[in-house]
């Protein structure tokens, strides 16, 4: 298992990046009042065939030739369910998949969501050819960071530039302070 929610959305993430998503949609929307923090990733990749999706949540089924098991998608699902949360995932081949983890932030089991600023620096950072829209709710209020509206404006000059890296960082560090302020 993973010790921070933010690890299980990189990780499933990743699994967008393997699919060759070329769009990646990531939503963090947090509900102090109901204790509820919703995760949702979606993808533009190749999708799932209804038979991997059917096995995609056992922890001993892969489609990886690097390795036996896949464990992303398995821990993430249980680790919504041992919260009194719920899992979905829908798939369709050569439109994408989403992944819906919720997660119940009053029950012991739930871990802390980590430093979601530092993975989605990472993600967009290491994935220059990627475009994110990712969007933080904090019960009324939001923001978005969408790498297609930056791409508009700093044409081809990359998200891995340092200049262009810490600002994405800094974008992504002052919003999330103003949320939970």
């Amino acid at each position: 298992m993973l010790p921070e929610i933010s690890l299980n959305i990189l990780d499933v993430a990743q699994n967008s990046i393997s699919a060759g998503a070329k769009l990646i949609r990531i939503t963090v929307d947090e509900q102090v009042g109901d204790h509820s923090l919703k995760v949702i990733i979606a993808d533009d990749g190749c999708g799932m065939s209804a038979e991997t999706l059917e096995h995609v949540t056992d922890p001993f089924y892969t489609t990886r030739t690097t390795r036996n098991v896949g464990l992303g998608i398995p821990f993430l699902k249980q680790e919504a369910e041992c919260t009194g949360g719920d899992f979905s995932i829908e798939s369709e081949p050569g439109v994408g998949t989403t992944v819906t983890a919720l997660f119940k932030t009053d029950n012991i089991d739930c871990m802390p969501l980590g430093d979601i600023g530092a993975t989605i620096h990472s993600l967009v950072t290491m994935n220059t050819a990627i475009d994110f829209c990712y969007t933080r709710v904090v019960d009324e209020n939001s923001f978005v960071l969408d790498t297609g509206e930056f791409r508009e404006i700093l044409g081809e000059v990359p998200f891995d530039e340092p200049e262009v890296s810490q600002f994405i960082r800094g974008y992504l560090e002052e919003n999330e302070r103003e949320l939970i302020s």
